[in-house]
């Protein structure tokens, strides 16, 4: 401090001097200044205002510092759960896409099964309607055949009632109720 105030004291007299006034009289007003100013100098280092503010200016770095340390706490915390969720979605994105093929795979097994229960139920339609045709069949023959032998009866009835007298009529019921009579006795 004493050697600030000797360099403001020797640097100020050759630009002061040029008014008419020295420099060091109480008339001077740059000296008056120069003295307010080195006083008030005095008192702030009186009172510790330096020591002060280097104090304050340290606890301000002090806790920039911890906040500084809270953040990369902070950060890192952040990044681990960040990985945390990665490895997640990771493991939901491979269970999505097991469950996906497991359905493709359970579809293919149904569209296989609807394909084979679709070719039983067409070969039972078939065979279903194979019995219908050959039972239509078989009553269309027995009709044929019922009606031919009503034919038949009614063209040997007619025959035979034009070829047979009544007494040759007579023997021959006789002979058909003497059969009945003995197949059932």
């Amino acid at each position: 401090m004493k050697k600030t105030a000797l360099i403001l004291l020797l640097s100020a007299t050759p630009a002061f001097a040029a008014e008419g006034i020295p420099f060091f009289s109480l008339y001077n007003t740059n000296f008056v200044v120069l003295l307010a100013f080195l006083l008030f100098i005095a008192v702030l280092i009186y009172v510790k205002v330096p020591r002060k503010l280097g104090g304050a200016l340290d606890g301000r770095a002090e806790g920039i510092r911890a906040e500084l340390n809270e953040a990369k706490a902070r950060r890192e915390e952040a990044q681990t759960v960040l990985a945390s969720y990665e490895r997640k979605q990771k493991e939901v994105k491979e269970q999505a896409e097991r469950i996906i093929e497991h359905a493709k795979q359970e579809a293919a097994l149904a569209a296989e099964q609807a394909k084979d229960d679709l070719k039983a139920s067409i070969k039972r339609r078939l065979a279903a309607a194979e019995d219908q045709i050959a039972s239509a069949q078989a009553a269309a023959v027995k009709d044929v055949r019922d009606r031919a032998i009503q034919l038949a009866v009614a063209a040997a009835s007619d025959v035979i009632a034009a070829k047979m007298t009544a007494a040759e009529g007579n023997t021959l019921v006789d002979e058909a109720i003497q059969t009945v009579s003995a197949k059932l006795h």
